[in-house]
């Protein structure tokens, strides 16, 4: 029987998992992307664009689909959606696990301000004017418009629309991995004094950080949020070893 996976993505990992996974024999892949990247990757196994209506929507969609294992590769800060997928799996009895790469830790050298939110990352940046690097998505820099004293350095992979109501920033289209030696130039040519981003975790991100701590310069860093409880892997290769488990109920009930 053919057994169908579907993932939840919008990580690098996500995509390299549905490859993965996609090359199995008895595997239908459906990665599912929540459609906040205008030009996304081309991914190589069919793709749903767009929500499901909550945890509810996705229940249905999970039954009328016919969908055999529900996999959680979604972004670290993705809590809400992670938090619906659970319940969606709950609810229509399909069984769940989760991709979650490990978050970065501080170091010897590291100048991290750890903050809860983006609105505590706009406080933490202080009074003074500072230059600033958002290491953030397009969603999130709308936050410091609370704070129009500073200049902003905006990397995104998508257009800011509409652009922030300050008056200096700078904007950057550019998709990653970026290189520790290519942040330390972009942040040395702008002369930045501070990076604001979120503990993503993962290598593709990573260059600006250690730029950062290379430069001496201060990351206001943005915890990352609870999330649910469900069974995970940290790397793309133990999630894809824990796949035929999670398929062997369903092949014991006939699905």
């Amino acid at each position: 029987m053919t057994h169908r996976i579907l993932i939840l993505g919008g990580t690098t990992e996500a995509r390299q998992l549905a490859g993965t996974l996609a090359a199995r024999a008895g595997l239908a892949i459906t990665l599912s992307l929540a459609g906040r990247t205008e030009s996304p990757v081309a991914q190589g196994v069919p793709v749903r664009t767009g929500g499901f209506g909550g945890a509810e929507g996705l229940a249905a969609y999970l039954g009328e689909a016919g969908i055999h294992l529900l996999i959680d590769a979604t972004h670290p800060y993705a809590a809400r959606i992670s938090a619906n997928a659970a319940e969606a799996a709950r609810q229509a009895g399909v069984p769940i696990i989760a991709l979650r790469r490990p978050g970065w830790e501080q170091v010897e050298g590291d100048r991290w301000m750890l903050v809860d939110t983006v609105a505590d990352a706009v406080t933490a940046l202080g009074p003074p004017s500072r230059r600033v690097f958002l290491a953030l998505g397009r969603q999130e820099v709308a936050a410091f418009e609370a704070a129009p004293r500073h200049h902003y350095l905006v990397r995104s992979v998508d257009p800011v629309e509409p652009r922030l109501a300050v008056p200096d920033a700078t904007y950057l289209l550019a998709r990653g991995p970026f290189r520790e030696a290519d942040e330390r130039a972009l942040l040395e040519s702008h002369r930045i004094d501070a990076v604001v981003s979120k503990n993503s975790g993962g290598e593709a991100t990573y260059g600006k950080i250690a730029a950062a701590r290379t430069l001496g310069l201060e990351v206001v860093m943005i915890r990352r949020p609870a999330l649910s409880d469900v069974t995970s892997a940290e790397t793309v290769e133990a999630l894809a070893a824990m796949v035929d488990h999670f398929l062997e109920p369903a092949a014991e009930r006939g699905v």
